[in-house]
């Protein structure tokens, strides 16, 4: 009869030590999150404040993704709760919206208190696709950070990476709604885990 495999022990992890410090952590991550929050929410919590690990992370954002609303919102509340209950979920949400909405009607009243100025409004739209820039190579540069978990998924690297790929395809070249390469492709990748994941177990039993 085969020994079990021992399990391996997780590397220890900070944590938040209050609701305060939750809240200001999720604030500076908004009020960097020029053109998404994605990026810096990875670099932030994983990397800097060390509260998640790569593979935690990237499970908490695919349950973002499925969820209704937006996805940093629902990280947020996915990490709140985890470390506080319902109170870190209020708290994380809190600090994700408060001071980019208070930012955001501050600029608005300045807008509508300045006379309309085309070179003006062409010179914040350079800015803005600069800024748009620089965001799409954080966004690329989180991707292949979150894929180095996906080595240890049971589906392999290769396939997960394809079924990745796949779903690129379908949203950015054959512009297939949100909603249809979840519920088809996402239903196909659940299927086929599971039924590797079956066939492992009953392999080792």
């Amino acid at each position: 009869m085969p020994e079990p495999a021992i399990a391996e022990v997780p590397a220890p992890r900070d944590a938040p030590a209050s609701l305060r410090e939750l809240f200001v952590a999720f604030t500076v991550l908004a009020m960097q999150g020029f053109g998404g929050v994605i990026a810096v929410a990875q670099h932030e919590l994983c990397n800097r404040r060390r509260w998640l690990t790569q593979t935690e992370f990237l499970e908490l954002l695919s349950t973002a993704q499925v969820l209704p609303g937006p996805n940093v919102c629902n990280l947020s509340l996915m990490v709140g709760d985890r470390f506080f209950g319902w109170r870190g979920a209020c708290v994380a949400l809190a600090g994700m919206i408060a001071l980019p909405l208070a930012v955001m009607l501050g600029l608005a009243w300045l807008v509508a208190q300045t006379p309309v100025d085309t070179r003006a409004h062409d010179a914040v739209g350079r800015a803005l696709w600069g800024i748009a820039t620089v965001a799409g190579g954080q966004i690329i540069g989180t991707v292949l950070k979150l894929s180095a978990p996906l080595k240890q998924h049971p589906l392999g690297h290769a396939t997960a990476l394809g079924l990745a790929l796949l779903a690129f395809v379908m949203m950015s070249w054959l512009k297939w709604p949100l909603a249809w390469v979840l519920l088809g492709l996402g239903a196909v990748a659940c299927v086929w885990t599971w039924h590797r994941q079956r066939g492992a177990r009953q392999d080792r039993a």
